[in-house]
């Protein structure tokens, strides 16, 4: 696309040209298949692994690039638009923020042991937070860590937790502390470093719409061992760990749906300059050409704000409004743009044979997760317009 990310240095251009290579490698027929066979990008993976992608966000003493969220937004984004969509982000995108909590509050020890692993890609990690009867309600959390002499062990359920069946480590968030014994129910909570002991953790994999590259699960905890150095942060003190993520991962987010509306835009544009009826390309008809017109200004509006927010995080300015905003816009300009890419093909559209259906099906997951539309829109309205909160 011609005019996209004009505004940014010669170095990052360069960078997302090496990013683009190293994806165009990995075409369209590569991720069906694994898309289909629900098998993990191993190869992928290692891919980015090699080129520093996946350690990018890791601070160097500890093996990793030490680099920017807009360089590593910038990443998923070339990766998403490479039509690796979200199996291709997914895949990498834990290991390169996954534990940027324990980066921000962990010991040293435990950055030593974990963090170089994790740069480089020889351990696979997941994150569990989310429970059945909770959702996005962190106070309800019930998966209970309890003292056994000077350290603890873990029992309860989680749910979507990405990668947890092939993963070695995760970080957990656990009650440390009955709701009627504190003040609030966060404060009850507290996050461990864990490792998935399969002895003592059992992880099933949910079946869903699309992003079947890299499976969800759910995973049962049964008595898991946690030494007591494992604790990140302070006890009790595990929800305030995980909010410095909230923002970064956002913005994360927003930069790969957005990547995958690109890819929509760019692959219905082409068939609709190819696609001939009644003597002449279909793309040469409004009806046509004018909603991929809307969908792309939508995706360059999302990216802009996007872009804004990833620096006003890089910069320590507060950016919870752009963050946010960002994810918004960027989940609903997404999944325009591949409505839109399955649209213009018509009945191909729904084929299999054609990437737009996978890209349709992996974007509508963005207007969902990590953080659902509604929320955001609850989060504006209060912080923002002043109205009286609504949960």
């Amino acid at each position: 696309m011609k005019h996209w990310n004009d505004s940014l240095t010669d170095d990052q251009k360069m960078f997302l040209r090496t990013v683009a290579d190293a994806c165009s490698h990995f075409d369209d027929a590569y991720w069906s298949r694994h898309e289909e066979e629900h098998c993990f990008p191993e190869e992928f993976f290692k891919t980015m692994a090699g080129m520093g992608i996946v350690g990018m966000l890791i601070p160097e003493e500890y093996g990793g690039g030490g680099g920017s969220l807009e360089d590593a937004a910038l990443a998923l984004q070339t990766v998403a638009a490479s039509g690796a969509g979200l199996n291709g982000c997914s895949g990498i995108h834990l290991s390169m923020f996954g534990f940027h909590p324990l980066v921000m509050h962990g010991t040293e020890e435990l950055k030593q042991r974990y963090l170089p692993q994790v740069a480089v890609g020889e351990i696979h990690i997941a994150f569990g937070v989310t429970e059945p009867n909770a959702g996005i309600d962190t106070g309800q959390v019930s998966t209970r860590a309890v003292r056994d002499g000077n350290d603890w062990r873990i029992t309860g359920r989680k749910v979507w937790m990405t990668k947890a069946g092939f993963s070695d480590a995760a970080l957990v968030l656990a009650r440390t502390r009955p709701t009627e014994e504190t003040k609030r129910p966060i404060d009850g909570l507290s996050l461990f470093v864990v490792d998935l002991d399969r002895e003592y953790v059992e992880a099933s994999p949910i079946k869903k719409m699309g992003r079947n590259a890299v499976a969800s699960y759910e995973v049962a905890f049964d008595g898991l061992p946690v030494p007591s150095k494992n604790l990140v942060g302070e006890e009790g003190r595990g929800f305030h760990a995980l909010l410095d993520g909230l923002n970064p991962e956002r913005v994360l987010v927003a930069a790969e749906a957005i990547g995958i509306g690109i890819a929509a835009v760019e692959r219905a544009s082409r068939y609709a300059g190819e696609r001939v009826t009644f003597g002449q390309p279909i793309g040469q008809r409004q009806g046509i050409a004018h909603p991929l017109a809307d969908a792309y200004m939508q995706l360059l509006a999302a990216n802009h704000v996007m872009l804004d927010a990833a620096r006003r995080y890089d910069t320590r300015q507060p950016c919870g409004l752009q963050a946010n905003t960002a994810k918004f816009l960027a989940g609903r300009a997404g999944f325009f743009a591949a409505d839109r890419a399955v649209q213009t093909h018509g009945g191909y559209g729904y084929a299999s044979e054609y990437t737009v259906e996978r890209l349709f099906r992996e974007v509508r997951l963005t207007r969902i997760a990590p953080i659902p539309e509604e929320m955001i829109l609850n989060f504006v309205a209060e912080q923002e317009l002043g109205l009286p909160r609504s949960y």
